[in-house]
């Protein structure tokens, strides 16, 4: 599933509510620094030049929406980043945050303003400055066993768990884990990560980075891989009491 518009929706968002997306990343296939397994876009593709929308055509993508909703008194809820892989990967991710801002406080001042990241690009400074910028920085922490990282969200370049986690804690609080929980098998190995193994090391973690708030989700979209199966109610609601007894 590949967004083809700059500026779509706006959509119903089961965690942000009505989200008017942002699409920074090539409009024709996935370009990320993860591949993961259960992506609902699907693989990377080895493209040598992927052509990005420049800033400047994502203000005016952005204003022609706003202007257009705000005509027609729309709701809007929040400007939402993801889409086509990982938005950071952006050479110009933070102009295109300081323009959305400003579009933001003309036209929907009470609307927030979200980036959903796997986390791989914090370490630049660029990237942590814009992300400091936005209401809601959503980062990617889908374990802290490395091996599993590998195996499912297999990313693309060099990727150093501990040095990840201690520049989330340089948020200071100013961050909301995002964790996808899941069952299943990938090439014959088990993707189970709802198990007490998997989730008290992750829940430690987690009470370190001291985030504002942590978002459990399951799969909900066809994935690359077959045979993969959703996390239950019941196991996502076991996971979130861990976490509400930590005061999370």
């Amino acid at each position: 599933m590949l967004f083809n518009e700059i500026a779509y929706g706006p959509i119903r968002s089961r965690r942000l509510g009505v989200s008017l997306g942002m699409e920074i990343m090539p409009l024709t296939h996935k370009l990320c620094t993860f591949d993961c397994i259960y992506c609902e876009c699907g693989w990377n593709q080895p493209i040598s030049h992927p052509v990005l929308p420049t800033r400047e055509e994502v203000r005016k993508a952005l204003e022609e929406k706003l202007a257009l909703m705000q005509k027609e008194d729309a709701d809007l809820d929040v400007i939402t980043f993801s889409g086509n892989g990982e938005p950071t990967l952006h050479p110009h991710f933070l102009g295109i945050i300081e323009d959305t801002c400003m579009l933001r406080n003309q036209y929907y001042p009470n609307a927030k303003v979200s980036v959903l990241s796997n986390s791989t690009r914090i370490m630049k400074s660029e990237v942590f400055e814009a992300l400091c910028k936005v209401d809601n920085n959503i980062l990617k922490l889908d374990t802290v066993n490395e091996e599993y990282i590998s195996k499912v969200d297999r990313p693309t370049g060099h990727y150093e768990l501990p040095k990840i986690i201690e520049k989330m804690k340089a948020f200071n609080g100013h961050v909301i884990i995002q964790t996808m929980f899941m069952k299943g098998e990938s090439c014959g190995k088990s993707v189970d990560n709802t198990s007490d193994a998997y989730v008290l090391p992750w829940l430690e973690t987690v009470k370190e980075i001291r985030p504002s708030q942590v978002m459990i989700y399951t799969i909900d979209r066809e994935t690359p891989v077959q045979g993969l199966q959703k996390a239950t109610p019941n196991e996502l609601d076991r996971i979130a009491a861990l976490l509400r007894a930590e005061g999370i």
